[in-house]
């Protein structure tokens, strides 16, 4: 990226589209506006901004920015290492707001992952605790002092949301439902994360600029929590808070070789979430979770949120007490492989990611521990077709005109995710019923054939291959479906990533003409670094048993 003396440089392989003069003169005053948030000494040389490597994700801990103290903080502990820590004192508060403060800014420069960053409130609030385990030999709560980054749509008191397009910012007086749960805990806020034009894409592109993949900058970081993903990859977050209503948590995380949790909708607080009704939420229901570096940070959001009892607050909310890693299985755990879900068959890395996790599981000496068959998804080509209708009962339109009030450009990727509803345009209220009864009409059979294949969990793609290049997430498959069914997913991290040159096998024949144009995408663009994450799936309101699953399957899939 080229910035003027008033921005601060940001690194942008493919820019972003233009929109109108107008909004480019806005557009410009709110990146100025960041710019003067950021000191020079936080600043990286202006020719490796220029000129960045193809993975960038060890330049914050080379860059001579941050101390070896500081590198340490943000490299060497998850979440429930660093509230251990801070609480033995063996850290502050406060000189961990700085670590992780640094580190994000530095990240952003290298990823365009956030959307404002906010330093000196985090030093202010970190004050304050260190003042009160002083004072008070206790911490405030579980999450005393650790740094928490947060979905850029999410309200905090004091900064500014979106629903993902420049006519849609506003500024909040007060915190969202989960902000104020996170904030009682102790947790500290330091910085807003980016997300795609209209909170519906699998690619983070936005009026802040595209989110990059901290291992190939040339590949998507994900979406639509993608500024989460690449910040937690980029150790420039601990712990941060994201949504999923199509693979929004999981799909980022994924493409950034992370943990990710989308739990059944109506598990965790959503409340002031957004400004604005979302029309897909009549049948199809988002969810939020945690995004993060351990399988022990995911369970230790969902206990301290739920400890909470936020269904008091949110009367939504299923009262489900939350056992998590410390659910007992007693019984052999049958898992079902997915090899493809029957439209559209994986790319070369992921379905070396399911042959290795395959071949983990089938080891004999865990007979007793697992039962491992295949499982094929039900009809996931109608899930795709059905639920890329059921997002827009407006054709779209209504996103659309939002968009385009401004002046900003109406992306690709927006067209693209709206193609199928459009030429319908807005239904009426007998329509969007109609679309309710054939999404549980899919429900039934698709528990039926769960049911028939008679597993307890399953383990497959998260996406269709590692991240995408930028510009073609196009197929969300293996995620969306289960937001469809409202089944709760994890994603994981695996030790295969993309290599280069790799190839199709000889004998491959496409499922599908997605399937086929899936091979195309990936005979056109390098992958090289890009980690492989898989994911895990549950029945609906399984979701203790599916982290009981977890702990079983800790040491066998190498989990942390």
């Amino acid at each position: 990226m080229t910035a003027t003396p008033l921005q601060l440089a940001v690194v942008q392989p493919k820019q972003v589209p233009q929109g109108t003069p107008d909004f480019e003169q806005k557009r410009s005053a709110i990146l100025e506006a960041f710019a003067k948030t950021v000191p020079s000494e936080l600043r990286l040389p202006a020719d490796l901004v220029a000129s960045p490597p193809l993975d960038v994700s060890k330049i914050p801990s080379t860059c001579g920015i941050l101390t070896p103290k500081e590198v340490d903080i943000t490299e060497d502990y998850d979440a429930v290492g660093l509230a251990e820590a801070i609480a033995a004192r063996k850290l502050t508060a406060v000189e961990v707001a700085i670590a992780f403060s640094k580190r994000a800014i530095i990240a952003h420069q290298l990823t365009c992952c956030l959307t404002q960053w906010f330093m000196g409130d985090a030093i202010k609030q970190a004050k304050e605790l260190d003042e009160y385990l002083e004072k008070n030999g206790k911490t405030i709560g579980p999450l005393h002092g650790v740094p928490v980054s947060i979905k850029e749509h999410m309200p905090i008191a004091g900064t500014y949301s979106s629903q993902g397009s420049f006519a849609s910012v506003v500024f909040d007086e007060k915190d969202s439902h989960m902000v104020s749960i996170l904030r009682r805990m102790g947790a500290v806020f330091y910085c807003k994360t980016n997300q795609p034009q209209l909170i519906m894409h699998l690619e983070t592109t936005s009026h802040y600029g595209r989110t990059l993949n901290p291992f190939n900058i040339h590949l998507s970081s994900g979406g639509s929590s993608g500024g989460e993903g690449a910040l937690v990859a980029m150790k420039g977050s601990v712990l941060g808070i994201g949504t999923d209503i199509g693979g929004s948590i999981r799909g980022p995380s994924a493409f950034c070789g992370i943990y990710g949790f989308k739990p059944t909708s109506y598990t965790m607080p959503m409340k002031g979430f957004l400004a604005h009704a979302f029309a897909a939420e009549l049948n199809v229901l988002c969810s939020t979770g945690p995004m993060c570096r351990s399988m022990k940070d995911m369970d230790l959001l969902m206990r301290i949120v739920l400890s909470a009892k936020p269904h008091l607050v949110d009367p939504k909310l299923v009262p489900i007490p939350w056992t998590g890693l410390n659910t007992s299985i007693t019984k052999p755990l049958k898992i079902g492989i997915i090899q493809n879900d029957g439209f559209i068959d994986p790319q070369p890395p992921v379905k070396r990611a399911i042959a290795w996790a395959q071949k983990q599981l089938s080891d004999p000496k865990y007979s007793d521990l697992f039962q491992v068959k295949q499982f094929k998804p039900y009809n996931a080509e109608e899930a795709w077709d059905m639920i890329r209708r059921i997002y827009w009962p407006d054709g779209g339109q209504g996103a659309k005109d939002d968009v385009i009030s401004s002046g900003e450009p109406v992306l690709p990727l927006s067209d693209w995710i709206w193609k199928e509803a459009a030429p319908h345009g807005m239904l009426n209220a007998d329509g969007v019923n109609q679309l309710r009864a054939t999404r549980d009409d899919f429900r039934f059979k698709f528990a039926e054939s769960w049911n028939e294949q008679d597993v307890d969990i399953v383990i497959g793609p998260a996406f269709v291959g590692p991240a995408c290049a930028h510009d073609t997430a196009f197929y969300w498959t293996y995620t969306s479906l289960y937001n469809l069914v409202d089944y709760p997913g994890v994603v994981v991290p695996t030790p295969i990533k993309a290599e280069a040159k790799e190839e199709y096998a000889p004998d491959y024949k496409p499922l599908s003409e997605a399937c086929n144009h899936v091979k195309e995408l990936w005979e056109s663009s390098n992958f090289e670094g890009a980690p492989i994450d898989l994911q895990i799936n549950a029945r609906k309101y399984h979701d203790n048993e599916l982290f009981g699953a977890l702990t079983v399957l800790k040491d066998v899939l190498e989990l942390r």
